[in-house]
């Protein structure tokens, strides 16, 4: 394993001219300390969409997910440097972060993501955010970039959250009806069913585009409907079962459930294929590079 070593390295010293052998850790410190971190998010960010305008223009790149990330060990006691805290767009059909910006804490996530998408090409695109990016400000800018909106609704959501609640409801009773009551709310419907790591999945996805159920509708550009999934789990060696429902609003018309369906699985890919691997295949969260603007840099090339 030595002899292959030294060799290798001689190949590589030779092929890059370079008579001092390949450089060292220190250099490459050295270096992503010296760059300008906007300069070099420029720099990536045009290469970036390149490559995403290439996969729209084939049929793919259509979504988007936004999500942040803490590098926990970046702080600076001594200089009062808080961890890096960054926000990430990840193309899910390509396996790529086609941008990027740093926020001091995970709070300013809400300032971050329309930054982000105001540098973006949304065009074509649904974007999925977690929870905190379901506001009012978000889905516009994503309708004016040109983009889509897939968002879950939680509490800090609480009246549009009660509303979509109640729709559903409302769809699920099957009494007859008044002449002068309000239809039942009509759903599209989608389920799926999976089966590994001794577990039993089922997913059912459904779409209402009754707005009239939702009075605040009005606040949410180009909203066109209302979903709810419910995933039921059961332990198959316990044969115990556990139901987690869900509550999303969306933008895109074209959407159906199954549509739905698949573009919330995709969004879980940056947190499976970009944030598991960066903490345990790159131990993104062991990393001490504090030097200048090596921690910046060194995440942005991430």
């Amino acid at each position: 394993m030595q002899q292959w070593s030294e060799s290798n390295e001689q190949w590589l010293s030779e092929f890059l001219d370079m008579p001092h052998g390949a450089p060292s850790q220190d250099v490459y410190l050295a270096v992503f300390g010296a760059l300008d971190p906007e300069a070099f998010q420029a720099v990536f960010r045009a290469w970036a969409h390149v490559l995403s305008l290439r996969l729209q223009a084939s049929g793919q790149g259509k979504h988007l997910a936004i999500d942040g990330k803490t590098s926990r060990r970046s702080f600076d006691t001594a200089s009062g440097a808080k961890a890096l805290h960054t926000v990430s767009a990840w193309l899910s059909e390509a396996g790529l972060v086609v941008g990027q910006v740093k926020t001091e804490e995970k709070s300013n996530e809400i300032k971050a993501i329309p930054e982000l998408l105001r540098l973006l090409d949304l065009r074509g695109t649904t974007v999925t955010i977690d929870a905190m990016g379901c506001q009012t400000s978000i889905a516009q800018t994503i309708v004016d970039g040109g983009g889509n909106y897939l968002l879950p609704v939680k509490d800090n959501q609480p009246t549009l959250s009660d509303e979509i609640q109640f729709c559903f409801s409302e769809a699920d009773d099957c009494r007859l009806r008044a002449t002068d009551e309000q239809p039942r709310p009509q759903l599209e419907r989608f389920q799926e069913v999976d089966k590994g790591h001794g577990r039993l999945e089922v997913r059912t996805v459904e779409i209402c585009r009754d707005l009239e159920w939702i009075t605040t509708s009005n606040r949410w550009t180009g909203l066109n409907f209302v979903a709810r999934v419910v995933r039921e789990r059961t332990v198959l060696t316990s044969d115990k079962t556990s139901t987690e429902t869900a509550y999303y609003i969306g933008s895109d018309p074209t959407d159906t459930a199954e549509a739905v369906a698949d573009s919330i699985r995709r969004h879980w890919q940056v947190e499976n294929q970009l944030h598991w691997v960066l903490d345990v295949a790159f131990r993104e969260d062991e990393a001490r590079h504090r030097a200048k603007n090596a921690a910046a840099n060194i995440v942005g090339a991430s």
